[in-house]
């Protein structure tokens, strides 16, 4: 039986994995992949732009808009130069600084944007901080989940793996997978907002 490691870091896929959706979307312009990056960016963005001070509203856009120029500028990432991950943040961000600036009357565009700069992107300190403070506690939250919970959560969000393969591979109807998931889902709810 597959149990959540409380060492494991909450990302759906390792990096690489997410080069290679970025490889697929700008070689074959794959719909398949481009949909795994929007499902797992597009809320992630939308969240760090509205931590970062944008309306509600605003961030939905602009998130929507990065994932735009993701697809329509794979070609540029290079994962020599950066991580997939810091490549597609740093385009939100920059979006919303062209956001900010057009509202304050300062012409941008985002064709003038240099993509090569992008291997010196860390994230600031405060936000690393905010980011540690996070996994350690949805850590100790995962340790707190029935290991049967566990399981499906880390076979669902950590592999990706959808609710219909994890029912065979652990040879449980799909209705009791897709109950774990929400029992899961909500009792990290209860436990974080704590």
């Amino acid at each position: 039986m597959t149990v959540v490691s409380p060492d494991s870091e909450p990302s759906a896929l390792p990096d690489d994995l997410w080069a290679e959706a970025m490889a697929a979307v700008a070689q074959r312009q794959d719909r398949d992949a481009f949909a795994r990056l929007f499902s797992h960016f597009a809320p992630r963005i939308k969240h760090y732009l509205m931590h970062s001070g944008s309306p509600a509203l605003q961030a939905e856009e602009l998130a929507q808009e990065a994932m735009v120029t993701v697809w329509r500028k794979a070609a540029l990432f290079d994962p020599a130069r950066a991580a997939a991950t810091t490549w597609i943040f740093a385009v939100a961000r920059n979006l919303r600084v062209d956001a900010l600036r057009r509202r304050q009357g300062v012409q941008s565009s985002e064709d003038a944007f240099d993509f090569d700069l992008l291997q010196a992107d860390d994230p600031a300190l405060d936000d690393r901080l905010h980011a540690s403070r996070l996994n350690e506690r949805l850590r100790g939250a995962l340790r707190l989940l029935p290991p049967e919970q566990q399981e499906v959560l880390h076979l669902s969000y950590f592999e990706d793996a959808p609710h219909a393969r994890i029912a065979a591979q652990l040879s449980i109807p799909l209705g009791t997978v897709k109950s774990r998931v929400r029992l899961a889902v909500a009792q990290l709810r209860r436990l974080l907002e704590h």
